[in-house]
C-alpha cells in the first residue's frame, strides 16, 4: 500500500488530471466524495502546514521579494486586476464576484507538494503559502465587499476562514510539538496523504457539474474558459514578467494561478449561488490539468538543455 501511494508523487499531475476525468465521468462516485470536501480541505491545509521547515521560511522571510511583495501581489493585486477586468468584461456581478473570490483565495495547499511533484523548490510555495493563509481573513472579506459583496457579511466570512485555518493550524502545532521526530521521519507519508487528499477533493467538486453542463452548456462552457483564462493568465504573468531561472518563474506561476478556492468556497458554505458554484467547480480543472502541462514543458526544457 505505502509503495503505492508512492508512486502517487511523481506521477501526481497525471493522477490529478484523471481526477477531474473520473469526477465527471462518474457522477455517483462525485456525489460520494462530496461530503468529504470540508474533510478534505483540513487535511490538506494540515499537510501543508506539517510540512514547514522553520529554517526555510525564516529565510524566506528575510527576503522581502518573497515575504512581503509577492504575498501583496497574490492577495491584493491579483483579485483586483482580475475583478477590474470582469466588470470591464461585462461579465456581471455574480460572476464577476465569482473571479475575484477565487482569485483572492490563498494560493493552494498542494501547490508545494504538486512543485515537488515536477522536481522544483517546494519552500518558496510552502512558505508564501502560509504567509498568504494568514492574510485571507482580513484580505478576502474586504475585498468580496469591495466588488459587491455576498448574502454572508465580512465578519462572518473573515471568522469562518479564521476557524479553517486557525483549526489547521491548531492541530499542526500539537502534532509538532508532540510528534516531531515522527514526522521528520515520515515527511514523505505527508506528501502521499496530501496527494491522495487532493484526489478525492477533486473528484467531490466535480459533484453535479456534469448535470449543470447538460442543463446549461454555454453557461458552464463560460465558466469553464474563464476558469481557464484567469489560471493561464495568471500562471502566465508569474512565468513570462518576473525574472529568475526557468524553474523559479514556474514556482512563482504556480503561486499565482493554482488558488485554494476550496478554502474561500467551504468558507462561503450556501452563501455561494449555483452560478458561483459552478465557476469554483470548473477553477478545479485548470488548478489539476496544468500541472500536467508544465511537466511536459519541464521535460522539454531539460530535452533541449545542451549536455
Amino acid at each position: 500500500m505505502r509503495a503505492s501511494l508512492s508512486r502517487l508523487i511523481p506521477r501526481g499531475p497525471t493522477i490529478l488530471a484523471l481526477g477531474v476525468l473520473v469526477g465527471l465521468a462518474f457522477p455517483v462516485l462525485a456525489e460520494l466524495a462530496r461530503p468529504l470536501m470540508p474533510v478534505m480541505i483540513f487535511v490538506i491545509v494540515l499537510g501543508t502546514l506539517l510540512r514547514t521547515d522553520g529554517q526555510a521560511v525564516i529565510a524566506v522571510l528575510g527576503r522581502p521579494a518573497l515575504s512581503l511583495l509577492l504575498p501583496v501581489i497574490v492577495m491584493v493585486a491579483c483579485p483586483v486586476l482580475i475583478g477590474l477586468i470582469a466588470h470591464r468584461l461585462g461579465l456581471g456581478a455574480e460572476l464577476a464576484l465569482a473571479l475575484v473570490l477565487a482569485a483572492a483565495a490563498p494560493p493552494s495547499s498542494g501547490t508545494a507538494a504538486v512543485a515537488r511533484m515536477l522536481g522544483l523548490d517546494g519552500t518558496v510555495p510552502l512558505a508564501v503559502t502560509l504567509l498568504c493563509m494568514a492574510l485571507a481573513p482580513i484580505t478576502v472579506p474586504l475585498l468580496a465587499g469591495w466588488f459587491g459583496g455576498i448574502g454572508l457579511g465580512a465578519v462572518d466570512l473573515a471568522l469562518r476562514l479564521a476557524l479553517l485555518v486557525g483549526g489547521a493550524e491548531g492541530v499542526a502545532l500539537l502534532l509538532r510539538r508532540f510528534a516531531a521526530p515522527l514526522l521528520r521521519s515520515h515527511g514523505g507519508s505527508v506528501d502521499r496523504i496530501v496527494v491522495a487528499a487532493l484526489l478525492v477533493f477533486v473528484v467531490a467538486t466535480m459533484a453535479g457539474v456534469r448535470a449543470q453542463i447538460e442543463g446549461d452548456w454555454q453557461g458552464a462552457l463560460l465558466c469553464l474558459a474563464l476558469a481557464f483564462a484567469c489560471n493561464l493568465g495568471l500562471q502566465g504573468a508569474g512565468a513570462f514578467l518576473l525574472p529568475g531561472t526557468l524553474a523559479d518563474r514556474l514556482t512563482v506561476g504556480l503561486i499565482l494561478g493554482n488558488r485554494n478556492v476550496g478554502l474561500v468556497w467551504s468558507a462561503l458554505g450556501a452563501a455561494a449561488s449555483p452560478r458561483m458554484a459552478l465557476f469554483f467547480a470548473a477553477t478545479q480543472l485548470p488548478i489539476y490539468l496544468t500541472p500536467r502541462l508544465i511537466d511536459l514543458l519541464i521535460s522539454y526544457a531539460r530535452t533541449r538543455k545542451p549536455s
